[in-house]
């Protein structure tokens, strides 16, 4: 299992340290380092500037969200960072949630599935830059219909030839059916909240969606799974718990609406029900406090790595033996080395 760095979500600025925390992954032979966006900063933009000064690590956008640009925006961003990097660049994609993509892009989010079907055979199409791309889909128009427009539109070839036609591209998934469609279409999977309990389900249905894997993609046993986790060193189990809690509230109580909560959903599916209405109760009610104390030991434990480092190295062979290919390391920048040498031992 390789080792990937998650450098998470701004607010203020910058997180501090994330530059020094890229170098240091380059430096400590982690797989990986990747970026996120959500309605702030962008996801190419840091990663552009923090992978300049690394050598040997892949670059990867965790995620991209589809709403944010067309599919051959991406692909133009994709294949750009790719030269740029030298071949190292990895192409996380993800449909977000209906609020922030009707809320804050302004595009329609029924049928996410059928949508991300669509963009990812436009972003191929641009990478195999095998002839001007073209296509007539349900959500996707290249070029755009003559009753749509100004009726002079022209299918295109990238100017720009793709260092790799093959360019890898991950998809974010969470629910069953798009799991299994990432196995179908993508060359990785970008679990959030993924559980060693959860993982004969989770092989299943990549199973399910590798049957339907067109051959002219990478086969099944090179696709890879690239699970964020957080991984907090602390005291104890429960103080190292407490750094995670915040982040499990957040994104069980206030990360998508009630009823549409795709991150919920997936605690949910592991059996904390009871435990999300609360949280997600005391989150849209204003009282993030009480929805962080509500986070149950058990959930953070089950979806994370927390404790001291003999703890956390107990924690290591359920890990191990799952399907993930790639654990990204959520944490600390400043304990990126400590947590090196643990996940190593």
């Amino acid at each position: 299992m390789r080792l990937g760095y998650h450098t998470g979500y701004w607010s203020a600025g910058p997180p501090p340290g994330a530059q020094d925390a890229v170098l240091a992954a380059d430096a400590l032979g982690f797989d990986s380092v990747w970026t996120a966006e959500a309605y702030g900063s962008d996801a190419f933009t840091p990663l552009a500037w923090w992978g300049a000064r690394t050598s040997r690590v892949r670059l990867g956008t965790a995620i991209a969200q589809l709403s944010a640009r067309t599919p051959t925006a991406a692909a133009m961003a994709a294949l750009t960072l790719d030269h740029l990097s030298g071949g190292r660049f990895v192409l996380g994609l993800g449909a977000s949630g209906p609020q922030v993509v009707e809320g804050w892009y302004g595009q329609p989010f029924p049928r996410p599935l059928a949508r991300t079907r669509e963009y990812v055979a436009i972003v191929r199409q641009v990478l195999a830059r095998e002839a001007p791309v073209t296509f007539d889909g349900e959500f996707y128009r290249l070029p755009l219909r003559p009753d749509e427009g100004a009726g002079l539109g022209k299918a295109l070839r990238s100017t720009v030839h793709p260092l790799r036609a093959d360019l890898p591209i991950h998809l974010a998934a969470e629910g069953p059916r798009n799991v299994a469609l990432t196995a179908e279409i993508a060359d990785g999977w970008l679990p959030l909240f993924y559980s060693p309990r959860m993982d004969d389900q989770y092989r299943e249905l990549l199973a399910e969606g590798f049957a339907r894997r067109a051959a002219a993609l990478r086969a099944p046993d090179a696709f890879e799974v690239v699970a964020t986790v957080p991984v907090v060193l602390g005291a104890s189990v429960e103080a190292a718990a407490d750094a995670v809690r915040p982040f499990v509230a957040l994104y069980a109580g206030g990360m998508g609406a009630k009823g549409a909560n795709f991150h919920r959903a997936v605690l949910d599916r592991l059996g904390y029900g009871d435990a999300c209405a609360e949280i997600q109760a005391h989150y849209l009610a204003g009282d993030r406090a009480r929805a962080t104390a509500a986070v149950p030991l058990e959930l953070v434990r089950d979806v994370a790595l927390v404790g001291t480092p003999d703890d956390v190295r107990a924690q290591l062979p359920a890990w191990r033996s799952t399907a993930i290919t790639t654990l990204l390391v959520q944490a600390d920048p400043r304990t990126l080395p400590t947590i090196a040498q643990v996940l190593a031992d």
